[in-house]
């Protein structure tokens, strides 16, 4: 008589890395940009949550699934949110998150990420403006690159920006562009600032 014994391996999905950015928007409004390296032996769509918890406080964010953003990359799949926020707009504490990522079966992982930025913006807001053809740019973050979006609001790309002020036309953006809005950068602290966009055929017009 022959048996045959069959065994359903299960394992715990992995978070080989991660990465915490916090974002201003117009008036210091903060969201965290919250993304994992996430891995799963029966492939990514076996993920089903990622929780974000901040334990000092109690807080908690629930992303399932058909919520997070998914961004695929020389074949690593990073899955977040760019909208982690606190629900009166609050600033977001500072110091160690903890990312538990679940698959279907309910087996889970978690790793700790920690965000140590100044709870104070280092620099003013930026402002950027758009006049007959010209962009004019008030901005102390060390980088500074435009967010070039189609009509239907769609990021095309982004453009880094060598000079604070310059014709849109030597941009050479794509026929499709028709708004920018101004992405200020300070990589050092993982913290930039995200203006509204301006159409690019207004005139006399300015964002802050």
């Amino acid at each position: 008589m022959l048996f045959f014994l069959f065994s359903c391996s299960r394992s715990e999905p992995r978070i080989p890395f991660g990465f915490i950015e916090l974002v201003y928007y117009p008036g210091q409004i903060e969201r965290f940009s919250f993304f994992i390296l996430a891995e799963d032996d029966d492939g990514i769509e076996n993920l089903s949550e990622l929780r974000i918890y901040y334990d000092r406080f109690s807080l908690e964010w629930i992303i399932s699934s058909n919520e997070w953003v998914y961004l695929h990359e020389n074949n690593r799949h990073w899955i977040g949110s760019r909208s982690i926020a606190m629900t009166d707009n609050s600033i977001l504490p500072r110091g160690q998150y903890r990312a538990v990522l679940i698959n279907k079966a309910g087996e889970k992982t978690e790793r700790v990420f920690t965000f140590d930025a100044p709870e104070s913006p280092r620099f003013p807001y930026p402002v950027f403006s758009i006049d007959e053809g010209r962009y004019s740019i008030d901005s102390r973050y060390p980088e500074n690159l435009f967010m070039i979006y189609n009509q239907e609001g769609d990021i095309l790309r982004t453009v880094l920006l060598e000079s604070l002020e310059g014709n849109i036309e030597d941009l050479r953006l794509p026929g499709n562009a028709r708004n920018l809005a101004l992405w200020a950068k300070d990589e050092y602290y993982k913290t930039s600032a995200l203006t509204e966009s301006l159409p690019l055929q207004r005139t006399g017009s300015g964002s802050r």
